[in-house]
């Protein structure tokens, strides 16, 4: 096998990147597999169903591009583009190599099966989720077909699947079943965030605080804790803060209306649409809880980096959830706002339920990237054979 004998494709890195866009969770996994398997890989680009397979010189270029983050991006790419696609490969020259797609990016397309044929790859693809379609009242308009084309290419064209967790292969086995399409081998492996830096200083805002993380979408749920905030400001001589933490996105245009009139939180309510890692570690290391309400997951990172900070959790009664946090948090009916803010209200003391989850902390280990990766690259080495 050449010393490159991995084709990865960083599509969805290059597409982010040239809008400008904040890294999501999806984004952060591209660049875990970028770090992890860029000495051995080629790059491919994807462009309105045709790919682009770089040589090697030009591959360690554009990965230099891209983990270098967004300044000056759509000049240097465009530069970069100038002189490398005209001359990019339409195939790989060798057989057999593994093709990884971790984004999604692309696998609507119908010539996607056609390429990996002709190519002779080994094609890996890993499920995020299956949200658009299990749950589409939650997603943009279109989405649940395209995803549905996502998910029919990818099964029937895959050598092999990477799920990011049991709940997410479970959906995946049953769109499989339910389309009469034989499901390829697949695997488990637990994704991961960032290190957690060391000795994170808790961050304080001279009043307790919660906070809720993730993109403002109408499957997170933002609106039942802005509700809870506004009853808290009218009731409260000094309500706690909520700290939303996010972008904001689709389907939450109610949360996002209220988020656009803070004067109904009296300044409880505190939106920040860009917070860096370190300063994320700081505000959640500081809350009495990290909230997440979520109607939908398909993993859920926050939850498990809480956790790893110290930080207790209430979290809707998702079994991802159950799957990478045990019954270390509290968890509650998504729907159930009076059981939402009363356990909000506890944890404000230092009352039993917060001190179970606090007793239970130090055996929790997170998800981590070393383990994920020995999972990964030993099942590829089993579909070699």
């Amino acid at each position: 096998m050449p010393s490159r004998d991995v084709l990865l494709d960083v599509s969805r890195l290059i597409w982010r990147l040239w809008r400008g866009r904040l890294p999501t969770g999806v984004d952060r996994v591209c660049l875990a597999y970028l770090d992890h398997f860029r000495p051995r890989s080629r790059a491919v680009v994807q462009r309105r169903g045709r790919h682009f397979v770089l040589d090697e010189k030009s591959s360690d270029r554009l990965f230099d591009l891209l983990c270098s983050g967004p300044g000056g991006f759509r000049r240097r790419f465009f530069k970069l583009a100038l002189t490398t696609f005209p001359r990019a490969r339409r195939e790989p020259e060798e057989k057999g190599m593994v093709y990884v797609n971790v984004g999604h990016t692309g696998l609507e397309e119908p010539s996607l099966g056609c390429w990996i044929a002709d190519s002779k790859v080994l094609a890996i693809f890993l499920i995020h989720d299956l949200i658009p379609i299990v749950h589409p009242e939650y997603c943009r308009s279109g989405e649940q077909a395209k995803h549905e084309r996502r998910m029919r290419n990818a099964v029937s064209s895959a050598t092999g699947l990477i799920a990011n967790s049991q709940a997410t292969l479970r959906d995946v086995a049953a769109f499989a079943a339910d389309r009469g399409l034989r499901m390829p081998p697949a695997t488990v492996a637990p994704i991961a965030g960032p290190p957690i830096p060391k000795d994170v200083m808790p961050r304080t805002f001279g009043r307790e605080h919660f906070v809720v993380v993730g993109t403002i979408e109408g499957r997170k749920n933002h609106e039942l804790l802005l509700n809870i905030w506004q009853r808290l400001a009218a009731s409260e001589p000094e309500p706690p803060l909520l700290i939303v933490v996010g972008q904001r996105g689709w389907e939450a245009d109610r949360a996002m209306a209220m988020l656009d009139d803070p004067s109904a939180f009296a300044g409880s309510v505190v939106e920040l649409g860009r917070c860096s890692d370190d300063e994320l570690a700081s505000i959640v290391a500081g809350a009495r809880a990290l909230l997440m309400p979520s109607f939908a997951e398909g993993f859920g990172l926050p939850v498990a980096e809480a956790l790893e900070l110290g930080t207790p959790v209430i979290a809707s009664d998702l079994p991802v959830f159950r799957e990478i946090a045990g019954d270390i948090p509290t968890y509650l009916d998504a729907s159930d706002g009076v059981a939402w803010e009363k356990a909000i209200k506890a944890f404000l003391q230092h009352g039993p339920e917060r001190q179970r989850q606090l007793d239970r902390m130090p055996a929790y280990r997170a998800p981590n990237w070393a383990t994920h990766f020995t999972i990964v690259d030993n099942w590829i080495e089993t579909l070699r054979h």
